[in-house]
């Protein structure tokens, strides 16, 4: 299996039928395939070949998904770089997997300059924009439309399809190394486990290539067939736009996200009925939400995946049917056909069902290891088993309920307090727009629990009415004893809220008892 093999495909069978849609600009699969080979050619001219990394610094775009094709077409690895990052650790990345080729569009072009200081090593940058590319750098279309085509490499199976760094919210970012046949079986397997791509469809790529959320929809969408609708990123009314004017029939989005788009007063002007497919992944999303959300899109089909960079990124998935039938709504589902799960205690035996320890994965989309960390690799992968970092529980029927990263629980006078089970809880309240739980030192109690609020335009609440409504529905120890009022919680480019700068924050104002907040 290889990256490229669905691009072969789709040239055989449906050569004329759109293979991307980017603003105006639509190509269709043979001329994609052909720009592909004649890149992978000019990269070639630049030394690529034989795993050597290929950086791609970019917003989401067209040329984007020629580079995801083109890298390994030349017998390159991939590296997407996060574009949220500070050039500081852009250069740790790019120093880190001894990359020497960087690919960046109009957007990041002018840090290359201090990323060359950085990184003396880095020989080469391809300008992949829409002007006219900055003097010392590569311009992009020349290699796309110059070079002659080459053969595919078909570089695959257990070779590195991709280096992609983790966030680094526990340290420095580790390179995830994921070969082509990880990536591969995640994207089959979970397709055969609940097809969430619609084959010969339209799948809208609104969250960043970058990033897991992005990366694995186009895969699907490559494997099956299809057109690649993208943003260059996410934006509530663009996503509504897209998908009403080019008959998307599936998209992926992050919590945030998605409650952007479902909370968006614009939401009732636009046709989303060709939408069928939502899945929703990347962290725990609040009941009222995905209620919301599932009242507010009729005609589309729910899914939810579970997973992280290292499982390629898939392990579990909450299928269209669960959604329907509603017992489970906050479960994480069971695990897809291609995974092994489990739940283990600290010693790492199969904890009982319903008792909570840290999910356990096995499967041959377990990563090959990280970049150059064989102890970090070896702490995480046991006798073959990924070691998540995340708390959960099973139940009798195989369902996966996620509670928490294990460094997020909170241990509040000796008890063990999950922030997602409080959030949940949180989220409900009427006047709650959004919100994040974590720890915070307290003399008394060891740690906190404390919340950090967005409110609902217009609405008001104080910690005494959040603690009653909370209290309501779990224990009372579990309650936030602190409360923060925010505009915005800070998330990541892939839209995951940033606990770390929460946590990290050297002063905190917060309302106590019979203080509130308005927006």
């Amino acid at each position: 299996m290889y990256l490229t093999q669905g691009l072969h495909r789709a040239l055989r069978h449906t050569p004329e039928r759109p293979a991307t849609i980017f603003g105006d600009r639509i190509r269709s699969v043979a001329e994609h395939a052909d720009r592909v080979a004649r890149l992978a050619g000019g990269l070639h001219t630049l030394g690529v070949s034989d795993g050597e990394r290929v950086a791609i610094l970019s917003l989401n775009s067209d040329r984007y998904c020629e580079l995801l094709l083109a890298v390994p077409w030349a017998d390159g690895v991939l590296n997407p770089v996060n574009v949220r990052w500070s050039p500081a650790e852009i250069v740790y990345s790019l120093v880190d997997s001894d990359t020497s080729l960087l690919v960046v569009d109009d957007t990041f072009a002018p840090l290359v300059p201090e990323l060359r200081e950085g990184h003396p090593g880095l020989r080469t940058v391809i300008h992949a924009g829409d002007g006219d590319a900055p003097d010392e750098l590569v311009a992009y279309e020349e290699l796309a439309t110059g070079p002659a085509a080459v053969p595919d490499a078909r570089r695959g199976g257990d070779a590195a399809a991709g280096v992609f760094y983790t966030g680094g919210t526990t340290g420095f970012p580790k390179g995830v190394v994921l070969t082509h046949a990880n990536l591969l079986t995640s994207a089959l397997g979970s397709q055969a486990t609940c097809p969430w791509v619609v084959p010969g469809g339209r799948g809208l790529l609104a969250a960043p290539l970058f990033h897991a959320a992005g990366l694995a929809p186009w895969l699907v969408q490559s494997v099956v067939g299809g057109t690649h609708v993208l943003l260059p990123a996410f934006d509530p009314v663009a996503v509504m736009r897209a998908i009403a004017a080019h008959r998307v029939t599936s998209t992926v989005l992050v919590p945030t996200m998605l409650q952007r788009v479902v909370d968006h007063p614009d939401l009732g002007r636009h046709d989303l009925t060709s939408l069928r497919i939502l899945l929703y992944a990347g962290s725990a999303i609040g009941e009222a939400l995905l209620l919301r959300a599932i009242e507010a899109l009729p005609a589309t089909d729910f899914v939810q995946a579970y997973g992280m960079t290292e499982l390629g990124p898939i392990a579990t998935m909450l299928t269209a049917e669960d959604h329907r039938r509603g017992d489970r709504l906050r479960s994480a589902g069971r695990a897809a056909v291609h995974a092994e799960v489990r739940v283990v205690d600290e010693v790492g035996n199969e904890a009982p069902r319903g008792t909570v320890g840290e999910v356990a994965v096995r499967g041959g989309h377990v990563m090959a290891g990280y970049w150059a960390k064989p102890k970090e690799t070896a702490a995480a992968v046991r006798g073959d088993w990924m070691h998540t970092g995340d708390a959960g529980y099973m139940d009798d029927a195989g369902y996966v309920f996620i509670v928490d990263r294990l460094k997020d629980m909170i241990v509040s006078g000796g008890e063990n307090v999950y922030s997602v089970e409080v959030e949940n809880a949180l989220s409900r309240h009427p006047a709650v727009a959004a919100c994040a739980v974590i720890g915070v030192p307290d003399l008394d109690w060891g740690e906190r629990v404390h919340a950090v609020v967005v409110l609902e335009p217009g609405a008001r609440a104080t910690l005494d009415d959040l603690r009653a409504h909370v209290t309501a529905a779990i224990a009372g120890y579990k309650a936030p004893r602190s409360v923060e009022f925010v505009d915005e919680l800070p998330v990541s480019g892939a839209g995951k809220v940033q606990k770390a700068q929460l946590r990290a924050r050297p002063s905190r104002a917060f309302a106590t008892a019979g203080h509130g907040g308005r927006r």
